[in-house]
């Protein structure tokens, strides 16, 4: 069986302030079988997500949970979280016949499904939460679980920045020895065990030791003595504070196959003082030895919170290869991570965002198979950054990445925007191509009925409608030459107004808006720029000294065309030089660079 879906109402930040509806759940969430990842920017609701399964199921490390007042969203009085288990198989489901239903559907087996219930109250006026069990059950109010039953639900969880050093060396209860205690190598095992033997053996080894004997009862030489005058000095106290007849004896005491396990500490052969990274991996994969017990019946979900913890990009890039592969088990795990939002399967990530969470599954997104693919292969730890962002910029080239920032910079301290990118947690994403649906369909959702991801993102790309072309003439002497000819205005004007629709038509779904260079590319917008012209031909200069400075504009387009123009380098001169020149302003009418304006203006909520 696998955790097939999650409802909130009223549960922290997924809530709202209408009466409370049954029907209206704040937050209803589809997981797939194998690896779910919860990504998003902070405060976007993952660990609530994380935490509300756990406060029904309970872990198997004995966390105390329960809620509390601060898990109401705002004002409410009552929160409910519903958990629906589903693919139970007949050795499952025997733990929990009387509160399954059954899912039948048309030209399918009937398959048995498992919902938990815990509703909640409380009292607004003196914050008091009245006593709530979880229940189980097809019907609202549910039958309470036995104790029992519950033991099958307990879920495996990894809290972040986890102290994996604590949990792995010796003290009572630990999590390692816990996890022994459950394996079959030790389940239902105590004094008959073999290494409660072991343990014997060494306390009597120890034993006499302290008498000054070997184990082939020899006495040992002089030189190996001090441990029975050690003793001997100890047994006069205690013959003269205690009792004549009484003495001390040293060794392992309690030896039941608990205490033992208790004693044990899990670390990696020949690795001398092991850091937090190295630590943090021997931890998870005691976890999943757990989640891996054979002969088990429950459910084997896992919860890791931050599985980057501690950990360099090469190996959260090993240990995600590596879930990935997992069939057997669930896992949920909440990531910051652009490196680990790259390796990821898009069919496994679940974006938090806007007070709700969207699984990027093929069921619910518009991209089509061909789509994850793609992304799958071009979707990289920088273009990553999109699913952790508050507004996205995309971009099909270095140029434009390079100048954004600094004309954003220079509209906040006009007072054209309030914040610049980095401010309101905007990312450029550059796909290096003209790929942008790609990239955009992740943020539309197939069902037009259910919640959007409201993100805004911003695609800029260039009208490529060329002002110039490139024909062949011959001179007197009868040779060939090229010739950049200006086309015509009113053609090349009616030509892009036609390639905008259809690019707007292309592109502008629900969040995902584009905004066009009206001139050709960004270097032909640039040089019509009454705001920024005069620096751009300064840049121009510098990058093409050899440029020939009384036709600007043919000399542009004939480098566009033959494609010898230094972009890059271009784009970083003009963002340097409106850094400097700190009086130069943009106006927000530019009609040259307008698309740009727009485009920043929209992703930063202004």
């Amino acid at each position: 069986m696998y955790l097939q879906n999650l409802k909130l109402w009223n549960f922290r930040k997924y809530g709202n302030s209408n009466p409370f509806d049954l029907q209206e759940p704040s937050l209803n969430l589809n997981f797939s079988k194998g690896v779910n990842v919860l990504i998003g920017q902070n405060d976007s609701g993952k660990t609530a997500i994380i935490d509300a399964i756990k406060l029904v199921l309970k872990t198997h490390s004995y966390d105390w949970l329960k809620i509390v007042n601060e898990d109401f969203y705002f004002d409410s009085d009552r929160l409910r979280i519903e958990l629906v288990f589903d693919d139970l198989d007949p050795e499952e489901a025997k733990h929990f016949t009387e509160w399954l239903g059954w899912n039948k559907e048309v030209g399918k087996e009937p398959r048995c499904f498992l919902r938990l219930i815990y509703d909640v109250r409380r009292n607004i006026a003196d914050n008091k939460i009245f006593p709530s069990d979880v229940k189980a059950g097809v019907d609202p109010v549910g039958y309470q679980l036995t104790a029992e039953a519950r033991e099958f639900i307990k879920t495996t969880y990894l809290k972040p920045l986890r102290n994996a050093k604590a949990e792995l060396v010796p003290r009572k209860n630990s999590r390692l020895a816990q996890i022994l205690q459950e394996h079959e190598a030790f389940r239902g095992r105590n004094k008959d065990h073999s290494l409660v033997s072991l343990f014997n053996d060494f306390n009597v080894s120890v034993e006499k030791y302290f008498l000054g004997i070997a184990n082939n009862d020899v006495p040992l030489p002089p030189t190996e003595q001090k441990g029975k005058e050690l003793k001997d000095e100890i047994d006069s106290y205690i013959r003269s504070f205690y009792d004549e007849t009484k003495e001390s004896a040293f060794g392992v005491k309690d030896n039941n196959l608990k205490n033992i396990l208790e004693k044990l500490e899990l670390s990696i052969k020949d690795e001398i003082n092991p850091g937090l990274g190295t630590l943090n991996r021997l931890f998870m994969a005691s976890e999943l030895l757990h989640l891996h017990k054979k002969n088990w019946t429950g459910i084997r979900l896992g919860l890791i919170e931050e599985l980057e913890a501690h950990l360099h990009p090469q190996a959260q890039m090993q240990i995600i290869e590596a879930l990935q592969k997992e069939k057997e088990i669930q896992l949920i795990l909440t990531t910051h991570s652009p490196n680990l939002g790259s390796k990821i399967k898009l069919e496994n990530l679940i974006l938090c965002s806007n007070n709700y969470a969207f699984p990027m599954g093929n069921e619910y997104t518009q991209l089509d198979e061909e789509d994850y693919g793609f992304l799958e292969r071009f979707l990289d730890a920088t273009k990553a950054n999109l699913f952790f962002a508050k507004g996205v910029i995309m971009v099909e080239g270095w140029s434009e990445e390079i100048l954004l920032p600094a004309i954003a910079q220079r509209l906040k301290e006009q007072d054209v925007i309030q914040k610049n990118l980095t401010e309101a947690g905007v990312s450029i994403v550059n796909v290096t191509s003209t790929a942008f649906q790609r990239y955009a369909r992740i943020y539309l959702r197939k069902d037009s009925l259910l919640n959007k991801i409201e993100t805004p993102v911003a695609v800029i790309t260039d009208v490529d409608v060329r002002a110039f072309e490139e024909t062949i003439e011959t001179d007197q002497d009868g040779k060939y030459k090229k010739v950049y000819l200006k086309q015509d205005v009113a053609t090349v004007l009616v030509k892009s107004i036609t390639k905008i629709t259809e690019l707007e038509a292309k592109f502008d779904k629900e969040n995902v808006k584009s905004f066009i260079a009206k001139d050709w590319t960004l270097e032909y917008a640039l040089l019509k720029s009454s705001s920024l012209k005069s620096l751009f031909e300064e840049a121009l200069i510098e990058v093409h000294p050899q440029i020939d400075r009384d036709n600007f504009e043919a000399e542009l387009g004939k480098k566009l065309i033959n494609k010898t123009l230094y972009k890059t380098e271009l784009a970083y001169q003009l963002a340097s030089k409106l850094d400097k020149h700190t009086t130069l302003a943009i106006s927000e009418d530019d009609t040259g660079i307008k698309y740009l304006i727009d485009a920043i203006k929209y992703v930063c909520n202004d």
